[in-house]
């Protein structure tokens, strides 16, 4: 980061809000036929493997019993929960600093710079799973187009236990 703002993105308050929370949510309790119903779609026109449907060969393995398909998304129907902070919608390219009550960056544009995902602990029925999403840091590079700012964003996806359930390094590039 450079200290002339003639030549960066990132303020002295952008650089204070990293790790600031973003967004939390909590999901319903998991049922198995959620973890059904998203391995016919996810599969389709295949038929699921047994370990997302049926109940006895499930028991049979290392997980004991129906587990989600990693890519399960407990939220994609219902949030049970909401907070976080408040603020216009992810369109808007100022919106992150506009969240977290920063001054934002003199950004119009915005796209997806990526996405890294780390799974943990498989997702079973009866879960209930909190995901908080925080800032993750800004980093900036030039461009054919001038500077672009980086700014990523961490998810952490836990289950009623604490474990780890999915952790996901989002990227968005501005400029």
């Amino acid at each position: 980061m450079s200290e002339d703002p003639a030549t960066t993105y990132i303020s002295p308050a952008m650089a204070a809000a990293v790790g600031s929370e973003l967004s939390r949510q909590v999901s319903y309790p998991i049922a198995e036929s959620d973890i059904r119903k998203w391995a016919i779609a996810v599969y389709y026109p295949e038929h699921p493997p047994a370990l997302f449907w049926d109940a006895g060969f499930a028991a049979t393995t290392v997980h004991g019993g129906l587990v989600a398909p990693e890519d399960f998304n407990p939220f994609a129907w219902m949030v049970a929960e909401r907070g976080g902070v408040a603020g216009p919608g992810d369109n808007d390219p100022q919106a992150t600093e506009k969240r977290l009550g920063v001054e934002p960056p003199p950004v119009e544009f915005q796209l997806n710079g990526g996405i890294s995902v780390t799974y943990g602990e498989r997702m079973h029925p009866g879960d209930v799973i909190t995901s908080v999403s925080r800032l993750g840091g800004y980093r900036e590079r030039t461009g054919r187009l001038g500077l672009m700012l980086f700014t990523t964003t961490d998810t952490t996806w836990t289950n009623q236990l604490g474990t780890m359930v999915r952790r996901t390094e989002g990227t968005v590039i501005r400029y």
